[in-house]
């Protein structure tokens, strides 16, 4: 079952193989929030910022969640180069 992320019951991300697909991509759109620890849970735990979720969803039709992630690693691995190429030029 892929899995995507919503804002108030709206699914506003593509559909992804896992969830913790989705846990990256919210950390990479600024999403995840450090929430210090409580009696229950020892250090800071990774919540998600006011009003989203990430839950298991349908892929729309002609949708391949496989194709997404790929796209995404490898958005993330370009915008890696690039900063690196920034701070060598720096």
């Amino acid at each position: 079952m892929p899995y995507a992320l919503f804002c108030n019951d709206a699914q506003i991300s593509k559909a992804y193989p896992s969830e913790s697909d989705v846990w990256k991509l919210a950390q990479r759109s600024g999403l995840v929030v450090d929430v210090v620890a409580d009696d229950e849970r020892p250090g800071p735990r990774r919540v998600l910022d006011n009003g989203y979720e990430i839950a298991s969803c349908q892929a729309a039709h002609g949708e391949d969640p496989a194709k997404n992630k790929a796209e995404a690693d490898q958005q993330t691995r370009m915008d890696q180069q690039t900063r690196m190429e920034l701070e060598l030029n720096s």
